[in-house]
């Protein structure tokens, strides 16, 4: 089978590269922090060279993802890949630290934002304030979830959206039920 740009786009290096840029560090920064050379980097990012197990630990060590985000993509049949992506073929992202677990609805990394979708378990909490240089958007599908944005207590339901543009928020589900949310993250944090 012959590989298109579109199945190419779902591959480990695009999303090496994709993770490597948002995060503002160099392919020599990167290269530095592995011990490993420039070049080899990037005949990783472009496909050429498999990182050993070892080189994905330190990637992910030094990038602030999981090493699963780095593997265990599903793949999508040809005609879908870069377009659909299945409910269960979802990659898992983030820690799953403090009841949040997370689903990759975007194809890939290799876009200005990604999409995700997040559960929030009953009487979780973020557990720390965050901000980030990004813009995000999101939409409450079920459930209800507290939002602490620059120091404003906001409590958002089915239905209600919300904006948050580099400011510190926090997130809170003091609630008996699951609050699930789409949220739109540009650019990728991920």
């Amino acid at each position: 089978m012959q590989q298109t740009d579109i199945t190419r786009s779902q591959t480990l290096g695009a999303d090496l590269r994709a993770l490597r840029k948002a995060r503002g560090v160099t392919l020599a920064a990167l290269a530095d922090a592995l011990g490993r050379s420039v070049g080899w980097l990037s005949q990783v990012e472009r496909d050429l060279s498999e990182p050993s197990i070892s080189d994905l630990r330190k990637m992910a060590d030094v990038l602030g993802v999981p090493i699963s985000m780095l593997f265990g993509q599903a793949m999508a049949p040809a005609e879908e890949a870069g377009h659909v992506v299945r409910r269960g073929a979802r990659r898992q992202i983030g820690s799953g630290e403090g009841g949040l677990r997370e689903e990759l609805l975007s194809p890939d990394l290799t876009d200005d934002f990604e999409m995700v979708h997040s559960t929030f378990a009953p009487h979780s909490r973020a557990g720390e304030t965050i901000q980030r240089a990004t813009q995000e958007v999101g939409v409450i599908i079920s459930g209800k979830l507290d939002l602490m944005i620059e120091g404003r207590l906001y409590t958002v339901g089915p239905g209600d959206s919300f904006r948050i543009r580099g400011e510190a928020h926090e997130w809170i589900n003091p609630y008996d039920e699951p609050a699930v949310a789409i949220w739109v993250i540009a650019p990728p944090v991920y």
